[in-house]
């Protein structure tokens, strides 16, 4: 009816449709068209894409499921978006449910010393169940936010408690380290209490640093404090 002229209009009035569907319809080239989801549910999901790709992957096709999984992680859209952008999926081959690859020790570090929110919904996800086989590595997690929390609000009178806390683990690193901490106790309480830092000094090290590889090996002691003292 709309290639010989008809109005939209009109064509919605004579099969009763709403004339949005008629126009979306009259103006659609190809079948994908129709199918493909709106662009604003594809945004609001781009922030879980990797989470629900990850999920299906695993033989997850369940949309509800993921609708409310994804919720959980703060997700505010519906689950009609959701189903829409699972339908490309679903034309595709059925996923065969597969162990993912084990993460390197680089990346589960740095899931522990990072703030959880920093982190993506798969990293979660995958950090969540390490943490669940590995009941070690949630006591270290535990140990390790409880420190973080301590540099971050410069509270450093809970360093004891914190130091017999991680003396108790079964972790001999962790031990170890609550160990040394105690070797200069004082030093490390003022540093996790004031507010300064070593970034000067840390500064005036890198300088003499680089004074003294300008002299490639050959300036001795006597010429490298000249060199530190005049150069500007």
């Amino acid at each position: 009816m709309y290639d010989k002229g008809v109005a939209i209009e009109v064509i919605a009035k004579s099969l009763r449709m709403d004339r949005k569907t008629v126009r979306k319809y009259a103006h659609a080239t190809v079948v994908a068209d129709l199918l493909s989801p709106p662009r604003q549910s594809r945004r609001m999901l781009q922030p879980w894409a990797e989470y629900l790709n990850m999920r299906w992957q695993e033989g997850c096709t369940d949309s509800g499921r993921l609708f409310r999984e994804i919720q959980e992680r703060g997700y505010r859209g519906s689950s009609r978006s959701v189903r829409r952008w699972l339908e490309p999926l679903r034309s595709a081959e059925s996923p065969t449910p597969k162990r993912s690859e084990a993460p390197t020790v680089r990346q589960v570090t740095g899931w522990l010393t990072r703030h959880p929110d920093n982190l993506s919904s798969g990293q979660q996800l995958r950090l969540k169940r390490i943490l669940a086989d590995c009941p070690e590595l949630a006591d270290l997690r535990r140990h390790i936010a409880a420190f973080a929390a301590m540099m971050k609000k410069l509270d450093g009178r809970l360093l004891p408690r914190w130091m017999k806390a991680a003396q108790g683990s079964e972790l001999p690193p962790l031990r170890g380290f609550a160990r040394n901490l105690s070797k200069d106790l004082d030093a490390v309480t003022d540093g996790l209490t004031q507010p300064y830092s070593s970034g000067m000094v840390e500064g005036h090290v890198n300088r003499v640093k680089y004074l003294k590889r300008q002299g490639y090996g050959r300036a001795n002691f006597d010429l490298l404090r000249r060199r530190i003292l005049l150069t500007p």
